[in-house]
């Protein structure tokens, strides 16, 4: 439970109809396997002790008898684990039965939770049977909570609040897992019968996904299997661990099952406060005594956040980018009623990507594209490579192209600030970056139009940029798009394009991220950007766990050596780490003066929009967090 990580499981035992002694050691059996797992909450099927298909039996006062001892011989079994158990059970109270969810924990039953929305439609007859259960829960003589509207809470860990609710609440229109969550739960457990038909899986899948992502929560879905009497119907076993939209555990359906998986609470904490949208009734909480320890972590982390996987979900985020870049740009242009739109364009991802979308947005505008001007600017660090990709491209792309060498410009620029013609500090690689940027806006003026910024989302994060030089433009269309997106991106392009411009796309895929700003040695590029600033692999998915997710420097680093584990050593990871805190904040300064540029994605850093940051905040409670951590560090 270290670092907001729960370990979770469903089990869809193989239950004999009827047979309550029967079952009850299949779920026993299934409560050891957990605990051996580190397992803290373990969420089992909808009346599982008796069997969901058992009809008019369930009007026999011994099965019901019999299902209350199955139900006290599990919870006697978790007497010493530190686990919460949901079991399903009839139960009757006060003249009418119920179909319960029993909360165990320490050898006790803590709460008995009714199902609130009784189906009576189709294959289901629950009405004959089950009446819905109060809304307000009453404390019991025996010492549990009967009714909905209860949480279970961990005291040591605040961020961890569990409700409960079965099957049918969750495909009705009004979930009480709305409730629920609304007053704080982050996991929500449902003990479910759900039978197999053609097509429900995806359904039940897109069920679970969506109401995770409603609610920001956790959502352990614990569905019967085949065992189940299969007099009309086969039970699907469709058993769904799903996290803020995603699903992170899915049962084969018609098996019998064990998911394992890890909920992220603290993620789902944040991912609240940030939107400040829920709060909720007051309910019973019946703390939970669970220790926090290590949690070994079993989930995939994705080491490229920001890039689907798959080809066909990469095409379709770039495709939706480009478009909303160019729609951005467009609006801008003739707002503005300019005649042209100017970039540099040096032959690099950064610039090749601006370019295509100012293409798209002259296509938008109904614009020629000799309208469009890209223009290359030579100087001392400029190799034949990227010159010539530049020109190619943009005489491909059919827009007006013009080489403008900055050298002498430089050179006279070094002399009048005394610059030694030997020097290559900081000084002589700004000065070139300023001079293009001059350059852009006096021909942009001479010309009617505005300068279209090149400058990408990582470079942001990063200070990558000289600033009121590149960092300076009029609309900085890349400024919401991180630099591994960048490259999938010209990809996309170069998938969808004419064998001439892919092949040129394509080199300048292969050619070395660079600012080119130092002299190149033997015709090849001398300044590699990954080995000063660090692999941006690295860096945009620090950015998405501290942007956009808000966790610690511990917990982004414990998730890095996971995701990386293989290609990156944990001394590496450590050092472009604490490298990264110290340039972002650093750098705000220039974050904050950015120029316009559309936000395409849940991450972005403009001053103006969803990160507002002030440029003289101290870093030391993070670099104090990253100074304690270590290589060698073992996080189970």
């Amino acid at each position: 439970m270290r670092d907001g990580f729960v370990k979770v499981a469903t089990a869809t035992p193989a239950v004999r109809v009827a047979d309550c002694a029967y079952n009850a050691g299949q779920c026993i059996q299934a409560v050891r396997q957990a605990a051996e797992l580190g397992v803290r909450i373990l969420a089992l099927p909808e009346l599982c002790l008796t069997g969901y298909t058992c009809h008019d039996l369930f009007g026999q006062e011994i099965l019901r008898r019999g299902a209350w001892t199955a139900m006290e011989q599990v919870a006697a079994a978790t007497q010493g684990l530190d686990m919460l158990v949901f079991v399903g059970l009839p139960v009757a109270r006060r003249g009418r039965l119920y179909n319960c969810a029993a909360a165990l924990y320490g050898g006790k039953c803590l709460a008995l939770i009714p199902k609130t929305r009784i189906p009576n439609y189709g294959e289901f007859y629950e009405a004959r049977h089950f009446s819905p259960g109060p809304d307000t829960p009453e404390r019991e003589g025996d010492g549990f909570w009967f009714g909905q509207g209860v949480l279970f809470t961990c005291p040591p860990m605040p961020e961890l609040t569990v409700g409960c609710e079965i099957c049918e609440d969750l495909w009705a229109p009004k979930q009480p897992s709305v409730e629920l969550a609304m007053a704080g739960a982050t996991v929500i457990v449902n003990l479910s019968a759900s039978p197999a038909a053609v097509g429900k899986g995806a359904y039940r899948r897109a069920l679970v996904a969506g109401q995770s992502a409603r609610l920001v929560c956790g959502y352990i879905y614990a569905c019967a299997g085949a065992q189940e009497s299969t007099q009309d119907l086969v039970f699907s076993g469709h058993s769904l661990i799903g996290e803020n939209g995603t699903i992170l555990a899915e049962a084969e359906q018609l098996t019998e099952s064990f998911l394992v998986t890890e909920i992220d609470v603290l993620r789902l904490t944040n991912e609240r406060v940030r939107m400040g949208s829920f709060s909720g009734p007051d309910m019973v909480r019946i703390p939970v005594p669970f220790a926090v320890c290590p949690t070994a972590l079993t989930r995939w982390v994705d080491p490229r956040p920001f890039v689907p996987a798959g080809e066909a979900s990469r095409d379709s985020r770039c495709q939706e980018i480009l478009a909303i870049q160019a729609a951005g740009l467009a609006k801008r242009l003739a707002h503005t009623g300019v005649n042209t739109a100017v970039v540099g364009l040096s032959g690099g991802l950064d610039s090749t990507l601006a370019l295509l979308v100012m293409v798209q947005a002259a296509q938008r505008l109904g614009w020629d594209r000799k309208r469009l001007w890209a223009v290359t600017m030579p100087g001392y660090g400029t190799t034949g490579r990227t010159r010539t990709n530049a020109e190619k491209m943009a005489l491909a792309l059919g827009v007006s192209f013009q080489e403008i060498p900055i050298g002498q410009a430089v050179a006279q620029h070094f002399r009048d600030i005394g610059l030694p013609e030997d020097d290559r500090s900081v000084t002589y690689e700004n000065s070139q970056a300023r001079e293009r940027t001059q350059v852009l806006m006096d021909l942009a003026n001479r010309l009617g139009g505005l300068v279209v910024g090149t400058g990408d989302l990582s470079e942001l994060a990063l200070g990558w940029a000289t600033y009121n030089g590149d960092h300076m433009s009029m609309y900085a269309v890349n400024a919401g798009v991180p630099k591994t997106l960048v490259r999938h991106m010209v990809a996309y392009v170069a998938g969808q394009s004419d064998p001439a411009l892919a092949g040129i796309l394509r080199d300048i895929l292969d050619t070395p991220v660079s600012p080119e700003l130092l002299p190149p040695k033997d015709g090849e590029i001398a300044q590699r950007t990954e080995e000063l600033v660090g692999p941006y692999d690295l860096h945009d998915f620090f950015l998405y766990q501290v942007v956009r997710l808000g966790f610690s420097p511990r917990k982004v680093y414990r998730l890095a050596c996971r995701a990386f584990a293989g290609s990156f050593d944990t001394g590496v990871i450590l050092h472009w780490l604490k490298r990264f805190y110290q340039r972002f904040f650093q750098q705000q300064y220039k974050r904050s003066c950015l120029p316009d540029g559309p936000k395409v994605g849940s991450v972005t850093l403009s001053p103006r929009g969803d990160w507002r940051m002030p440029s003289d905040a101290w870093p030391s409670l993070w670099l104090a967090e990253v100074e304690q951590l270590h290589p060698d560090d073992e996080f189970c």
